[in-house]
């Protein structure tokens, strides 16, 4: 490659750096190649569509972060919440054992 293309893509480059713009590679399947690229170039615009398609792709990929007292709250949901049920157990001392 030469001196002037490699000046070309650094221009490029630094045009793209000043949008807030980075290029870089991704593998993939020929089939979403189309999908990739759209998805991309919705993305790279400042729009509050992009930011919502962004939060919904990361929501996907990434799913929901647990909450804090999720057991509690499934243990509340239970069927059992109303049964009266008698966990109490009796307590026993135990056998002897000769040592």
């Amino acid at each position: 490659m030469g001196s002037s293309q490699k000046r070309a893509i650094q221009n490029y480059r630094s045009r793209l750096g000043e949008r807030g713009l980075v290029r870089f590679e991704v593998l993939g399947k020929d089939a979403d190649r189309d999908l990739i690229r759209s998805l991309a170039r919705r993305l790279s615009e400042d729009t509050p569509e992009a930011s919502e398609l962004r939060a919904t792709v990361s929501k996907s990929i990434v799913g929901e972060t647990p909450k804090p007292g999720g057991i509690l709250a499934a243990l509340r949901r239970s069927p059992l919440v109303d049964a009266d049920l008698d966990l109490s157990r009796p307590r026993e001392e135990g056998r002897k054992v000769d040592l």
